[in-house]
């Protein structure tokens, strides 16, 4: 596929995390684990978790703010905004429009999606739609998990791997060629009950038979998900690479969804990328579902791992399934 110029470019970013963390020696205190267990299986030593009366919305706008101040713009340039929450606050009005009120960006359009893990290369996907059709200039797509609300803390095969957290990206106009070389999108929803919430929705309303069974919490078919999601993860790497018409060699980095080392490990070897050009932080996150992958660019950013000009592959996959990409000239 032959290269193209970019249509918009991520100009800034911002990420948020709650203080409190929680460490795979406090699990082993609640549930049958133990730090080892944990870290051979997934690499994560611990998570943040977000206080009771600390809501996605408020995550979500103190990350939107921290990527404004840093493209130094003002909420009042805002045309849409948009987010990526499996854990809204409520399911009526949707959670962009609390994040817009909460960061007074009365110009903009507002409006959620829900892919999961798989958000930000979904968002950025957008983003560069609304741009290309003219329909926005500035856009901004947040992120944001409060993952600890819908997990069963009595449940070890899940509630040792989530966090909270949310980061965000401002996406303009490319004014040259950096910017978003390619989106990459794709979904299974015949997997879905692989990794979903069997209750909760309109389908089988909270009743006290949901509570008995706790089937408002998530369920996931550890195994079967893993293998999925490196099938997934894989084709994402390779599909962004060739719709960008870039080589593994000239990637700068990999930033991949933060869920597990293996699969991480497993996506990088497949896409030709040495660990040491890809960025992990799941070992201080956990899975922040949608989250994951803006706070890691935003880290990897300020760490000084990509600078003006580096090219990076952003890799994700999702409960759905969903998965996709973003290869950008930052």
């Amino acid at each position: 596929m032959p290269k193209r110029p970019p249509t918009a470019s991520i100009v800034s970013t911002g990420r948020f995390a709650p203080e409190n963390v929680v460490t795979n020696a406090d699990l082993a205190a609640r549930v049958d684990t133990s730090d080892e267990w944990i870290r051979s299986r997934t690499g994560i030593r611990e998570r943040r978790i977000a206080a009771e009366d600390q809501s996605t919305a408020e995550m979500a706008a103190f990350a939107a703010t921290r990527a404004l101040d840093q493209a130094g713009l003002d909420v009042k340039d805002i045309d849409l905004l948009l987010v990526s929450t499996a854990t809204p606050d409520r399911l009526l009005p949707s959670t962009a429009c609390d994040v817009q009120a909460l960061l007074g960006a009365s110009n903009a359009g507002a409006y959620d999606f829900a892919t999961a893990c798989s958000g930000f290369p979904y968002g950025l996907a957008m983003a560069e739609g609304h741009i290309a059709a003219r329909q926005a200039e500035t856009v901004l797509v947040v992120c944001a998990e409060k993952m600890s609300s819908i997990i069963d803390w009595m449940d070890r095969g899940t509630c040792v791997l989530f966090g909270d957290g949310a980061g965000a990206a401002v996406v303009r106009p490319a004014t040259d060629e950096r910017g978003i070389l390619s989106t990459f999108t794709k979904s299974d929803g015949t997997l879905a009950e692989l990794l979903y919430r069997p209750a909760g929705g309109a389908r089988i309303p909270i009743d006290i038979a949901v509570l008995d069974e706790r089937s408002q919490y998530v369920k996931m078919a550890g195994p079967e998900v893993f293998k999925s999601a490196v099938r997934a993860m894989c084709d994402a790497a390779e599909q962004g690479l060739r719709r960008a018409g870039v080589t593994a060699e000239e990637i700068d980095l990999l930033v991949p969804h933060q869920a597990n080392i293996r699969i991480i490990e497993a996506t990088a070897r497949y896409a030709g990328i040495p660990m040491e050009k890809v960025f992990i932080n799941v070992d201080r996150y956990g899975n922040m579902s949608s989250a994951s992958l803006p706070v890691a660019l935003d880290e990897a950013r300020e760490q000084g791992l990509l600078k003006e000009g580096s090219l990076a592959l952003l890799v994700a996959f999702g409960a759905g399934f969903t998965w996709g990409s973003t290869v950008v000239r930052l």
